[in-house]
């Protein structure tokens, strides 16, 4: 078994956290950084003493790389992931998995094939506080949900979908969502880890406050399997930015949770429940440490793949919806 994970990132947006990360986890060691922007690979790599590369074939051609984060365009990911699963590397991309599920579904069948890891990097998983709602949800503390919502009212300046790189990826439709498949897909994931699969969404989306292609807000109601109901709201456009908040509703009290935080926890027996005191399985804190656990231990991810799939099936059912203006069945379990 491996005494270290050795790893290899591509692309130094979001990508550059994640390679500072692996310089400081336990079992990890970085060896690579892939970047298009010669200057910025460069300079990254001289001052973390690893190696640098502009080219991604270079990079999964080495033979030192066991796993491969994938920090790219959002419609680019599972296309390289892909790539750098049939290279017999382990994968793991950033939010959200794609922006098409025909494309999720070819990742995962090739880290069935390729017999890799292939996980999603969803930071609120890694989250103590967000493991113990889970576990009081799971535990029925809030006795039967029958609502629950994201609100996310952001905001982004023009420039920011303008910049980037290659410039303006953010705002074409070929490389990302609006502000559900971007921003908002944090919180679709998180709503859907404590109340469990969707079946039917009813969208409806407009761009109104940016010059853009993907849409800057959208309004989505929900159908749970379960039973209980949900409304996603999401925007880009709102001046100031008012953060995020989740709330979920059940028969013996309610929960609210605000910009990563719980703001109120009550049921009907106990004044304020104290989060703090339910009891959680140690865990991963971020997704190197995930993937060291999962590489040589042959744990869990917090993210698979299939389960990274679902919040790209969510969205992209809402774009279908508002398209056509009528609910879209979705086939979650």
């Amino acid at each position: 078994m491996a005494e270290e994970v050795r790893f290899g990132i591509v692309g130094l947006g979001m990508g550059l956290g994640r390679a500072k990360i692996a310089l400081e986890t336990k079992g990890a060691r970085l060896v690579c950084v892939c970047d298009l922007q010669e200057a910025k690979a460069k300079a990254f790599a001289e001052a973390a003493g690893c190696e640098w590369t502009m080219s991604l074939d270079d990079l999964l051609g080495r033979g030192d790389i066991d796993a491969v984060g994938i920090f790219t365009p959002s419609g680019t990911h599972c296309d390289l992931a892909i790539q750098a699963l049939q290279a017999g590397k382990h994968a793991f991309v950033t939010k959200p998995m794609d922006i098409r599920v025909e494309k999720c579904d070819a990742a995962i069948r090739a880290a069935e094939e390729a017999g890799k890891v292939l996980a999603v990097d969803f930071g609120n998983r890694y989250s103590k506080v967000n493991r113990q709602v889970k576990a009081a949800l799971d535990g029925g503390k809030l006795g039967e949900i029958f609502l629950g919502d994201v609100r996310l009212k952001w905001f982004r300046k023009q420039s920011y979908y303008d910049g980037g790189y290659p410039p303006g990826w953010r705002s074409r439709k070929e490389t990302e969502g609006g502000s559900i498949a971007n921003q908002g897909v944090h919180y679709v994931d998180l709503i859907t880890w404590f109340l469990g699969p969707v079946v039917e969404v009813y969208g409806r989306i407009g761009t109104l406050g940016h010059r853009i292609e993907t849409e800057d807000i959208c309004i989505a109601h929900l159908s749970y399997q379960s039973g209980a109901l949900g409304l996603i709201a999401t925007t880009t456009s709102n001046y100031p930015s008012l953060g995020t908040t989740v709330e979920i509703s059940g028969t013996e009290g309610s929960l609210v949770w605000k910009d990563s935080g719980i703001e109120m926890f009550q049921t009907r027996d106990e004044e304020q429940v104290d989060v703090a005191g339910i009891e959680v399985p140690p865990g991963p804190k971020h997704i190197i440490e995930d993937m060291v656990s999962a590489i040589t231990q042959g744990t869990r991810p917090a993210v698979p793949g299939e389960e990274g799939r679902r919040s790209v099936e969510i969205f992209t059912a809402v774009y279908e919806s508002a398209q056509k203006g009528r609910p879209v069945v979705l086939h979650q379990q």
